[in-house]
């Protein structure tokens, strides 16, 4: 197995002597890793080098006979954790450019290479080809992604996750981690016997020129596949270069002089007693540009072996089965955009990802200036609050698809909606555009609206947080407020959590943003090793068994940068594998200059705070003197205290609500006015 580690220099083809790079491991074979697949099992070592020693006797006999260009189906697997390792199309295509240059003698350096070596420059007449249909013969662009944690780690359980057959797709994975290289990959006679475990892993910032990639690093993709169709180091199978000893290793291929092995570009290295051919693909000397003819040959050679299945590959059966081999056309109408969510007066960057062959376009935009455009990537101005409708309709000149998405875009109301604000999830079936909006990344247990508890009525905010959800994040996204006029933002909420071992250690965040949404401040963070466990250790599936098993929080840092009419807040559930979370009660209490007038003057009634806890006053106001009688009442409407206030003149009234003696939980404040009533819920913590 070859693990391979490369490092920016400032050009990848120079041609002159470079600085001494930092050290870097390369575990061709290494122990540790082949021991994962044959488990020192002696009969499976046999067949290893059975396989490898057939393989080599097929070289040594082969004649290529007079094809000259060869077809290889690719597929990119992007294993990604929504971070920087989940590339884009783009990306990959750069990547697939720098391979077939570098194949097919096209790669614009190679003319540089030392004169000695120029007449052995090979083309190897390798074209490698995105898929274009996928195992079950659908369209594919030859590039799948796949959300999971293991990109972090690269090993053979990442690679487990998604894998086309062998014998039809080149497999490369992308991922943050390539088990702690730059990337690696199984030689034909090691992959043998080991189909699940057949393919190159990239770490992704060598992959390409452009995006994460660069392109100093753009070669080990071309260094990894020379491995794959059986090139081995120019020094031979050591992973260590720079020994002596490698001298007396080979290559297998005639015309790579031997070599102790190079990680810095010195064109003038005679290691062996000979020139050393440094700017090799298959060396770690930063200036790599070329393969050798003896190197085709032996690539060809197990391009055509039934070794590791490489030969089914480049059948003409199975050119066409992938797609590769046919004419482009258009099979799927696909878009994107930057973001779905704005506020009024935003904008929307939509792109066209429909494949293949797509000539031209036509978008439809409900609620958006332009409504209409033919641009690969428009920009689109919303205005109207509301959620709209996007179409794209796709042509490649013969074949038109249509892609019609409804709710597709949500514009939030600015300013938005007015203090105070507050959530029991009650009336909710579930989190719906505009008030609510769930991002659920992974695309599993996220954030619901569930009657299993509530600390106030039967319903809450749920996440079911399983071991398997370890290190994955949920948000719950508010509509906008407008707090323009605020002298204060305070947000309270009820919690409910326990831990699922003595070590949990999940985190619920609260964030705020000034902008919409377009970026977020992090203002309270609770977590299960300290203020957000309430129930206890629990193995089971935790649902809170009453009151005692709440926890009461306040956000109270809001400071006035965030008295903006454009205001929201979310919470942020971070699994460590823990147990369930529970949100109810959720409170958001501006106290904006001249609202409670307003309110008053249409015969409203506020309790501030809310959830009453500490001293809590009754608001209300009165367009004439009347008599005032203050009732509390419990959620069964059973009368807990009542009080007389006398004759109250006309105008703003304040009133002491007695909370010392009643129990935590829900309750109705109700004023008899005259002959008139007004009433509001309140929740005691």
């Amino acid at each position: 197995m070859h693990r391979i580690f490369f490092y920016a220099v400032a050009a990848f083809g120079a041609s002159t002597a470079l600085a001494q790079q930092p050290a870097f491991t390369c575990k061709t074979n290494d122990a540790a890793i082949l021991e994962q697949l044959h488990q020192h099992d002696p009969t499976i070592l046999v067949e290893m080098a059975n396989a490898s020693a057939e393989l080599e006797a097929w070289t040594a006999a082969f004649g290529e006979g007079g094809r000259s260009t060869y077809t290889v189906p690719v597929v990119f697997h992007i294993i990604h954790n929504f971070g920087a390792e989940d590339i884009s199309d783009e990306q990959v295509l750069d990547a697939m450019r720098v391979l077939n240059e570098d194949f097919n003698k096209q790669n614009p350096d190679w003319p540089n290479v030392r004169p000695e070596f120029l007449p052995l420059v090979a083309n190897i007449d390798i074209e490698f080809r995105l898929a274009r249909k996928d195992p079950n013969g659908n369209c594919t662009k030859g590039i799948t992604r796949t959300v999971s944690t293991l990109t972090n780690q690269g090993d053979q359980a990442m690679k487990s996750l998604i894998q086309w057959p062998r014998n039809k797709y080149m497999n490369v994975w992308v991922c943050a981690n390539a088990d702690g290289a730059a990337g690696y990959t199984l030689t034909p006679g090691g992959a043998a016997l080991f189909a699940a475990a057949d393919g190159i892993v990239m770490q992704h910032t060598y992959v390409g020129a452009i995006g994460t990639g660069s392109v100093s690093r753009s070669r080990a993709l071309s260094h990894e596949v020379g491995h794959w169709i059986n090139l081995e180091h120019t020094w031979g199978g050591s992973n260590n270069p720079g020994v002596a000893s490698n001298c007396n290793t080979d290559d297998g291929v005639s015309d790579t002089p031997n070599t102790i092995g190079w990680t810095s570009c010195n064109l003038s290295g005679t290691t062996c007693g000979s020139l050393d051919n440094v700017e090799n693909f298959m060396e770690y000397s930063f200036c790599s540009k070329m393969f050798t003819a003896g190197q085709r040959t032996r690539m060809i050679a197990a391009l055509n072996s039934s070794t590791a299945q490489r030969n089914q590959l480049i059948t003409t059966n199975n050119l066409t089965a992938t797609g590769v081999n046919l004419p482009e056309v258009l099979c799927a109408a696909d878009f994107s955009a930057d973001r779905r969510v704005i506020c009024q007066g935003g904008t929307v960057t939509f792109t066209d990802e429909s494949y293949h062959a797509v000539a031209s376009r036509t978008w439809s935009f409900a609620g958006g200036s332009p409504s209409t455009s033919t641009a690969e990537s428009p920009t689109v101005t919303y205005d109207t609050p509301g959620t709209h409708a996007v179409s794209l309709t796709a042509s490649d000149g013969s074949t038109s698809l249509t892609n019609n998405q409804s709710a597709y875009i949500t514009v939030l109301a600015v300013p938005g909606t007015l203090p105070p604000a507050q959530e029991g999830f009650e009336s909710l079936t579930g989190f719906f555009a505009p008030d609510w909006f769930v991002e659920n990344p992974n695309n599993d247990n996220t954030w619901t609206v569930t009657t299993a508890a509530g600390y106030t009525g039967s319903k809450s905010a749920r996440i079911v947080n399983t071991a398997a959800m370890d290190g994955r994040s949920d948000e719950l996204h508010s509509r906008t407020y407008d707090m323009s006029n605020a002298t204060q933002v305070v947000l309270t909420f009820r919690y409910a959590y326990a831990k699922r071992t003595s070590t949990s250690d999940d985190a619920l965040m609260v964030y705020t943003s000034t902008n919409c949404g377009a970026s977020w401040s992090l203002r309270k963070i609770l977590r299960g090793s300290t203020t957000l466990t309430t129930g206890g250790v629990t193995t089971s599936s935790f649902i809170p068994n009453g009151p005692g098993q709440w926890g009461y929080s306040e956000v109270t840092n809001i400071n006035s940068t965030n008295h903006v009419s454009n205001f929201r807040f979310k919470f942020v559930f971070e699994s460590d594998g823990g147990n369930n979370v529970y949100i109810d009660d959720i409170n958001l209490n501006g106290t904006p200059v001249g609202l409670d007038e307003l309110r008053f003057a249409t015969g409203g009634i506020t309790v501030v705070p809310n959830p009453a806890d500490g001293p809590v006053q009754v608001r209300y106001a009165l367009r004439t003197p009347a008599p005032v009688t203050l009732e509390v009442m419990d959620m069964t409407g059973r009368m807990v205290t009542s009080e007389y206030l006398g004759q109250r003149p006309m105008g703003e009234q304040r009133a002491d609500l007695p909370t010392s003696g009643l129990v935590p939980g829900a309750y109705f404040v109700r004023l008899h006015v005259g002959d008139e009533q007004r009433s509001a819920r309140f929740v005691k913590p």
